[in-house]
């Protein structure tokens, strides 16, 4: 039964991505539109970073991964290249778990 799922879910997957390129072909959303949709993007992902970084169950978790999400975002505001970004928030959180 779940390979049967999986491969219904692919495979609508696959129809759903196929219709989006025929239709953007033949259709073209308002100004105002791709902007709501360029400023989604950011938003979920921000609230998806929120997310994984405080919940823990049910309950608000401020620890190590806070610490490394933290030192990530303040080494980014400095302009740091994203492979220093990662290596510190990565850093940050180890050395707070060792601790």
């Amino acid at each position: 039964m779940t390979l049967w799922l999986l491969a219904g879910l692919s495979v609508g997957c696959y129809f759903f991505k196929v219709g989006g390129v025929l239709v953007a072909d033949a259709s073209r959303l308002s100004m105002w539109g791709e902007k709501f949709l360029s400023c989604l993007t950011p938003a979920v992902l921000s609230g998806l970073i929120i997310v994984q970084t405080f919940d823990v169950g049910r309950e608000l978790a401020i620890g190590a991964l806070t610490a490394g999400v933290a030192a990530g975002a303040g080494a980014s505001w400095l302009k740091a290249p994203l492979p220093a970004v990662l290596a510190i928030a990565a850093t940050t959180t180890a050395v707070i778990r060792l601790l």
